[in-house]
Parts: structure tokens; C-alpha cells; sequence
């Protein structure tokens, strides 16, 4: 018995370090690469601080509505701090190819027609990153000239579109890598 369970540990550690290797590819980068690789990283990171903001806002709310008073705007406070997280983490997803993918068309695929695929998936993610910049700026720059706010903080809502152009700027810089990280792969074969 004891046998048994000094075994499974070294057996999981292996398992652990062959998987550590195959996803520490996107982080083995220098340069120009690495810094921005560095910068989505902590971008991401600064997405989940915001969710655990939220979090404890709402827990702050929720006791405060028992005991006091609830924390006035809360639902809006969340509003933009969970649609600014959200965009904060796409950049990650997109330089460490962990979006969704549905690898159930591609199982029996050659390794050369999924590189394919995540090839032409970079450039839809380059462009949709660049259209919906564009797009987010100019409904940044409407909700500037009118002035909007939120209706219980008096929060002007253009300022939360700066966090979201400065993530869909980091995902066109991470598709214009992972873009090239493909081309190179496929290149190679």
C-alpha cells in the first residue's frame, strides 16, 4: 500500500512537469515579445483584482443593506468593473492560445491543418480586435461629447472605455504575435 502512493506522486509530478513544458512555450519569449507578453500578464492580473473588487463591494453591499446601509451604485460600479475585467483577460487567452476552440472538428486533423487553422484564427482575432478598437473609440468619444454618466454614482462612462481600448489594443498586439508564432510553425512543417 505504501508503495503504491509514493508511486502516484512521482507518477503525477512527471505528468505535472511535461505539462509545465508544453505550456511554458508562450512564456519563453525575449525582446519586444517578452515585455509585451509582461504587460498582458499583469493586465490580466489587474482583471482579476478588478473581479475581486467586485466581489468585495458586493460583500460590503449586502452586509452594509443588513446591518446599515448598502453601498450606494453598486450594480453599476459592477457593470464596468466586470465589462472592463472581462476585455482585460482576452489579450492572455489570445498570446497563450487559450481560447475556445472546438477541438472535436480538428482530433483527426494533421498537426499542419491545425496550424492552419490557429493561423487564420489570429488573423480573425487581429481583426476583430482592430474593428471593435475603432468601434469602442468611437462610442467612447459619443458618450465624452454628451456627456453620460451613470445615474446613481454620477460615474462619467467614458472613462470605462479606456481600460477596454487599452485590452483590445494588448489582443491586437497579441493576435499580430501569436500570428506570427503560427506562420513560423507552419513554415517549418
Amino acid at each position: 500500500m505504501e508503495q503504491h502512493l509514493l508511486l502516484k506522486p512521482e507518477s503525477s509530478l512527471h505528468k505535472t512537469e511535461n505539462n509545465h513544458l508544453s505550456k511554458s512555450k508562450a512564456n519563453c519569449r525575449s525582446g519586444l515579445a517578452g515585455a509585451v507578453l509582461h504587460i498582458i500578464n499583469c493586465w490580466a492580473l489587474f482583471g482579476g483584482f478588478l473581479l475581486l473588487s467586485v466581489v468585495a463591494m458586493n460583500v460590503a453591499s449586502v452586509v452594509g443593506g443588513v446591518v446599515w446601509k448598502p453601498f450606494p451604485g453598486d450594480f453599476e460600479l459592477t457593470q464596468v468593473a466586470v465589462a472592463n475585467a472581462a476585455f482585460a483577460f482576452l489579450p492572455y487567452c489570445q498570446i497563450n492560445n487559450k481560447n475556445v476552440t472546438a477541438d472535436i472538428f480538428t482530433a483527426g486533423a494533421s498537426p499542419q491543418t491545425v496550424l492552419f487553422f490557429r493561423l487564420f484564427a489570429s488573423l480573425i482575432a487581429l481583426l476583430f480586435a482592430t474593428l471593435l478598437c475603432w468601434r469602442m473609440y468611437e462610442g467612447m468619444m459619443n458618450q465624452y461629447q454628451y456627456d453620460y454618466t451613470t445615474a446613481i454614482v454620477q460615474f462619467p462612462i467614458w472613462l470605462a472605455f479606456l481600460p477596454v481600448l487599452g485590452s483590445l489594443l494588448l489582443l491586437a498586439i497579441a493576435a499580430l504575435i501569436s500570428f506570427g508564432d503560427e506562420l513560423r510553425a507552419i513554415m517549418k512543417a
